[in-house]
């Protein structure tokens, strides 16, 4: 029998196909999936939906973002391949309300709009729910078997619980062995962030001192090639990614190299699937960067920097996490309680905290020390309480529409007072939402 091959299935996309080795399979959290099989035609996909329907004007790009316009495209592409209404039937989950929950969450209610779409689009198609769990407060995965044309909804993080031995608690933790057990950032980088901060550089000097770290230099140039960033040519050494990519986007492919390399040390705690925490810290890099760039807050690679480093504490704190994982997860399905809450009483500390001690130990920028500890509380910053706001509604984003990556809960209480900060209003959120790029949702690749 041949092997299944596992897809995953990214936000603001679907797959269809025919009957096959393979399954489907979608994180969600306020996302919206919807699996579709007509078993008679051997015919079936599964589509990711972001959100309810088009934000404004000129967003009409990828259609398959929304609910109103990506199912009409959805169930014509299965009944072009032989499925027929009368016989298709569909499974719907996601629109999460993800804890912890606040009335501004459900005034917006994002997830349970595009839920009523999807079920518009079906009923006027007249295509029959056979299952459906939508709602609630917890993040799930939707997989189709395409060989046997079944479908199953999986709350995320639920076999983890089997898989570590569980402590009831973790007493006299030691931050200092915690600290000292982990690789920090290569220094090439380190250098490298100090010299942008301070404003004015010679893009060829960091582009030799990146040459003297091969690990650093081979992973810039993968990076250079991957889906998680714009290709225009094949990149083949740090000199044609230069010239190819342009100085800005080349620092960032530096910088996301060697922190893919400190996070590539977590294990099974924080993160739900392989490289977890470095794609979720990718993303919200980027989705920092474009939310920057439309507030005209702050400097938008400063943005995507800070983004990317925010949660360098997890990384210390996943050695400990793991042990816990059982009791940390069991608590968050009792409880609508935030991770820095959940973190404080089980571990006695949180990521923010340690991560500020972790960034004044690298002699990080102070603009970014501030950043990584005030993420979860940007009224607290002290440095740019701009740019600590924008990250912290670009891991908030994260969170809610990119979920099976980490565990993770931002509190949302203050919200609107966090959103004034960048002078928007909590209507936009769908907005911002919409300014998450396509290249975000893309699988983490594997590495050898």
């Amino acid at each position: 029998m041949k092997r299944m091959i596992q897809s995953y299935v990214a936000s603001g996309s679907f797959e269809v196909g025919k009957t096959e080795n393979r399954i489907l399979q979608a994180f969600l959290g306020t996302c919206v999936g919807v699996a579709i099989i007509d078993k008679e035609a051997g015919v079936g996909g599964l589509i990711h939906l972001l959100l309810p329907n088009p934000v404004g004007s000129g967003h009409y790009d990828q259609p398959e973002k929304y609910a109103t316009t990506g199912m009409p495209l959805f169930l014509e592409r299965l009944m072009e391949m032989g499925a027929s209404p009368k016989t298709m039937k569909a499974v719907v989950a996601g629109g999460a309300l993800v804890g912890p929950v606040t009335a501004q969450d459900i005034n917006l209610d994002i997830g349970g709009r595009t839920t009523e779409q999807v079920y518009a689009a079906l009923e006027q198609a007249g295509v029959a729910v056979e299952q459906s769990e939508t709602g609630g407060f917890f993040t799930c995965s939707l997989e189709l078997d395409m060989r046997r044309w079944e479908c199953r909804i999986v709350p995320v993080g639920f076999d983890a619980l089997t898989e570590h031995s569980a402590e009831d608690s973790i007493a006299d933790l030691d931050l200092k062995r915690g600290i000292e057990s982990i690789k920090p950032i290569p220094q090439v980088a380190l250098k490298v962030l100090r010299i942008i901060a301070q404003g004015e550089y010679d893009i060829d000097k960091i582009a030799e001192e990146v040459k003297k770290d091969q690990v650093i230099s081979a992973r810039t140039i993968q990076l250079s090639n991957s889906a998680l960033f714009t290709k225009r040519h094949e990149v083949l050494t740090l000199d044609h990614a230069l010239v190819f990519l342009g100085q800005d986007l080349f620092i960032k492919l530096v910088i996301s190299a060697a922190v893919q390399k400190y996070y590539d040390q977590c294990g099974n705690g924080y993160s739900l699937c392989k490289g977890g925490l470095y794609h979720h810290a990718i993303g919200t890099a980027m989705i920092a960067e474009k939310i920057a760039e439309s507030v005209h807050a702050t400097n938008p690679s400063i943005a995507y920097t800070a983004g990317l480093l925010h949660d360098i504490g997890k990384v210390v704190l996943d050695q400990y996490i793991s042990n816990a994982y059982p009791m940390l997860y069991r608590t968050f399905q009792d409880y609508t309680t935030d991770l820095i809450s959940m973190e404080t009483s089980i571990l006695g500390m949180d990521h923010t905290g340690v991560g500020g001690i972790l960034a004044e130990q690298w002699s990080l920028p102070p603009i970014l020390v501030d950043v990584i500890r005030f993420h979860h509380q940007p009224e607290k910053s002290h440095a740019d309480r701009s740019l600590t706001a924008i990250v912290y509604v670009a891991d908030l984003l994260m969170s809610r529409f990119h979920a099976g990556l980490e565990l993770e809960r931002i509190e949302t209480e203050q919200l609107a007072d966090r959103l004034a900060i960048l002078d928007l209003a909590p209507a936009q959120l769908p907005t911002l939402v919409d300014l998450i790029p396509t290249t975000v949702f893309q699988p983490v690749e594997e590495r050898s």
